[in-house]
């Protein structure tokens, strides 16, 4: 593994793989408290549709990913927000809408030559300069809010009607919210594949509230687990030749069952 870091693609993979648990432990914790994990995986899936639209029109794939997928957290902010009874229809009807625009558009490029299995399952081996870029970019973001509205966010994490009463706009932080969590999909997309995505945000988290009590100390630890499962997962994928991105997951769930057996 050592003698791979020489080649750029590597430490692509491996600086990648750093950024990504960052911003994965931070909105991975946010998802996971505020009980939306279904609402992520129906972005996640949704932004497929900005992949096939990029690809149609012939503009980056990251951008067209993250401004679909923006754009669905958004509308399903507005629909959600004061009609959670339907919540699980809603979803089911965007994250399906989402492929299926995805699907037609790829269909209607004439003789396309992108690798959608990446996008699907993940290639950390794959990610470049430009992606390394956006995910530095995500982090300062991330990190930024959150530190400047911890305390909006967690009262709206944890008691929304007391955040309320308290003169917060909850409707504007679930929606930021989502928003954060849309542009992590898409940087976590390249790594771990859409199809995959939400276990890459959900595990570390669900680890890591076995040993916190605090939503900053969670975010924390998550984000170090994450750290670790990436680099196990891309030690793994290059020694045996299996795919980056479900060798990630594994580690993930065997940390995670390792770690519920220890506490």
């Amino acid at each position: 593994m050592l003698e791979a870091l020489q080649f750029e693609f590597m430490q692509n993979a491996l600086l990648s793989g750093i950024l990504v648990a960052i911003s994965v432990g931070i909105i991975g914790s946010l998802i996971v408290v505020n009980r939306i994990t279904f609402l992520a995986g129906g972005i996640a899936h949704s932004s497929y549709g900005g992949i096939g639209l990029a690809i149609y029109l012939g503009i980056p794939i990251l951008f067209g990913a993250t401004v679909f997928a923006t754009i669905t957290a958004i509308l399903i902010a507005m629909i959600t927000f004061n009609n959670k009874s339907r919540i699980d229809a809603i979803i089911g009807i965007m994250w399906a809408a989402g492929m299926a625009i995805g699907i037609v558009f790829v269909d209607l490029t004439p003789g396309y030559n992108v690798d959608l299995m990446s996008y699907l399952f993940g290639s950390i081996i794959a990610v470049s300069s430009e992606d390394i870029l956006y995910m530095i970019g995500l982090d300062i973001l991330v990190v930024a809010l959150v530190v400047i509205f911890y305390k909006e966010i967690l009262a709206v994490s944890y008691d929304s009607e007391f955040a309320k009463l308290r003169g917060i706009s909850v409707k504007f932080f679930y929606t930021l919210i989502l928003i954060l969590a849309a542009l992590c999909i898409v940087a976590a997309i390249r790594v771990v594949g859409l199809i995959l995505v939400i276990a890459l945000l959900t595990i570390p988290t669900y680890l890591a509230e076995n040993f916190c009590n605090k939503l900053s100390s969670m975010m924390i630890l998550s984000s170090l687990f994450a750290a670790v499962f990436m680099l196990v997962g891309l030690a793994l994928s290059y020694s045996y030749d299996i795919s980056s991105g479900a060798a990630i997951i594994i580690v993930a769930i065997v940390g995670l069952v390792l770690g519920k057996l220890l506490k």
